[in-house]
């Protein structure tokens, strides 16, 4: 299973870490250096969270970031659901 939200399709994105040496210049040093730069992944904040659909009276699971909780908490999870029924995702 991807680290996707079902709900916005958020994933993991790729991005630096830095390692940084030296005296800030605000405190009398020459300034900071960067000595290394690290590959890194930013991961979505994702949970697996039960919901009641009462229109099909049964629980539903989905796998979903914390911005999809308040998409559903806005749209209501039947549109969320009708929403990704027609995008072809199985619920």
């Amino acid at each position: 299973m991807p680290k996707q939200c079902q709900v916005t399709g958020k994933k993991p994105c790729k991005g630096n870490s830095y390692a940084r040496r030296g005296i800030a210049k605000k405190k009398k040093g020459i300034g900071l250096k960067i000595t290394g730069v690290k590959r890194r992944r930013f991961q979505p904040n994702l949970i697996k969270k039960r919901f009641w659909f009462s229109e099909e009276n049964r629980f539903i699971s989905l796998r979903l970031s914390k911005h999809g909780m308040r998409i559903i908490d806005k749209l209501g999870l039947g549109a969320v659901v009708r929403k990704m029924r027609s995008e072809g995702q199985k619920v």
